[in-house]
């Protein structure tokens, strides 16, 4: 039996507090897997509990159907784990109606983005779904989906090209656009996505192009909620907790956050009654996140499975690499600008209370994925800062030295995939350059739209990559990190 309305659900499990059929649906989410449906979705399912409205969500796969099936066999609803360090929580979800599998065709997909009751398009669809190039805002002509799209624009498949085509259908029906949330850890995500719309949009109809332009939003947001991929160990806890069987069953910390900027086109839910801080400005905020939370996640990715570290939990328990993980921290906060009402000490101390959570499961390995896709905004981005203003760039190097040492694909006397864009790009470099740091080191730096220039060419930033990543090769990964460590607190 799988979670369907009507099942019996247990003593202490939170059922929706609201009935979900009287609610139709306003919103379309590209990328309905475990981080929607433990934040945005939740998110929904409170304002839907409080308010009602038709605000429910249907969700459209873009890689897979295994997704969508899972949600369509259960009607939407799944259960979410809550993970505190004092107590744990689960409760149901509602909030998403279906899902729809674009690779079985875009049709579905696109009647709903052209439906007057959609008044929002959000996404989570990681980095490399979008087929933008870096900063630029302009598409990548070589991504696969962009590339098919662009030939076929009335038959789209990827992000961007359903994205355009509901907005082709939209003006062709006289109906307002609707307004397109990224929630993906990208810089100033409403303003890159914007521009990778508008792009698109200019190569296959520059008349739509000009119409979103001028009728068209993009707010850009920051979120935040660590949120470990469901283990075949979790699926059968939650079975055995409820009864029933929860294919889509997604667990998560306690803490939670979003931050939205606050210019939409059409209507949206009052989401601030659920805790959404709205704000005119996101940078500041999406700074802080990317650079103390992102980026000493990646820092304690890799520096973790590279040392046999399962979950970062574990990596906390380590006295080398929590103190790298702090240090870490405490140099990415000295690359902000101040934010009013915000102490980065306190923050910073909430964020190493959250890796420690021994609670969460979140896998090292989960984390290193795309990191050709990660590491510029997360590392390279705040290093290149703190090169610029003569502040200490040790803990970013170090990061970077593990994130290279990662890309040999090979650690701890096995294999491992590195699951990046540019995975062959990566281990060709390194297969060729094999135990030479500075050939890595020159061959990832030279990657083009990758690290920045100011960066790749600066021969102290070099040299301190090259000797960490040297000595994890020579020494082993352990007694370098031990070493590193002692030389960043001199």
């Amino acid at each position: 039996m799988h979670l369907l309305p009507g099942t019996q659900l247990p003593s202490g499990t939170t059922a929706p507090q609201y009935n979900p059929e009287n609610h139709g649906i306003g919103i379309v989410h590209f990328g309905p897997g475990a981080f929607h449906r433990a934040h945005q979705a939740v998110y929904t399912d409170d304002v839907l509990a409080r308010h009602g409205g038709d605000w429910r969500i249907c969700g459209v796969s873009l890689q897979s159907t295994q997704g969508a099936d899972i949600l369509n066999r259960q009607k939407g609803r799944y259960s979410l784990t809550i993970r505190g360090t004092e107590k744990t929580e689960r409760r149901i979800i509602a909030s998403i109606s279906h899902a729809l599998a674009a690779t079985r065709g875009s049709e579905a997909a696109l009647d709903l983005l052209a439906g007057p009751s959609i008044r929002i398009v959000s996404m989570t669809v990681t980095e490399k779904a979008y087929g933008i190039l870096g900063t630029s805002g302009k598409v990548d002509t070589s991504h696969p989906a962009v590339a098919a799209d662009l030939r076929n624009p009335k038959d789209p498949r990827g992000l961007l090209g359903l994205l355009v085509a509901g907005f082709a259908r939209r003006k062709a029906a006289g109906l307002p656009p609707f307004t397109v949330l990224c929630c993906d850890n990208l810089p100033e995500n409403g303003r890159l996505i914007r521009a990778g719309v508008l792009d698109f949009a200019n190569r296959t109809d520059p008349n739509l192009a000009g119409w979103i332009a001028e009728n068209g939003a993009f707010p850009s947001t920051m979120v935040d909620r660590i949120t470990p991929a469901a283990t075949d160990a979790f699926l059968a806890e939650t079975e055995k907790q409820l009864g029933a069987r929860d294919s889509a069953a997604t667990q998560t910390e306690a803490f939670t956050q979003w931050v939205v900027e606050d210019t939409f086109c059409n209507s949206r839910p009052r989401w601030e009654d659920a805790g959404v801080l709205f704000v005119p400005d996101v940078a500041p905020y999406e700074n802080m996140k990317l650079r103390m939370l992102n980026g000493t996640h990646s820092l304690i990715a890799y520096t973790g499975f590279l040392t046999g570290k399962k979950y970062v939990r574990d990596v906390m328990q380590d006295p080398v690499l929590r103190a790298l993980a702090l240090a870490h921290m405490k140099n990415a906060a000295l690359t902000l600008a101040d934010l009013p009402a915000v102490d980065f000490k306190t923050y910073a101390a909430e964020l190493s209370d959250r890796f420690d959570n021994s609670a969460i499961a979140h896998e090292t390995w989960q984390i290193a994925m795309d990191g050709s896709q990660k590491m510029p905004q997360r590392i390279f981005a705040p290093a290149t800062d703190a090169l610029e203003a003569g502040r200490a760039s040790a803990t970013f190097a170090v990061a970077t030295a593990a994130w290279m040492r990662y890309c040999l694909g090979h650690a701890n006397g096995r294999d491992h995939d590195l699951r990046d864009p540019l995975e062959a790009d990566l281990l060709t470099i390194t297969r060729k350059a094999g135990s030479d740091a500075a050939q890595i080191f020159d061959g990832i730096a030279g990657i083009p739209r990758l690290m920045p220039k100011v960066l790749a060419g600066s021969s102290e930033w070099r040299a301190d990559v090259v000797r960490y990543l040297g000595a994890m090769l020579s020494e082993g990964c352990e007694p370098a990190l031990a070493s590193a460590l002692k030389n960043i607190r001199t």
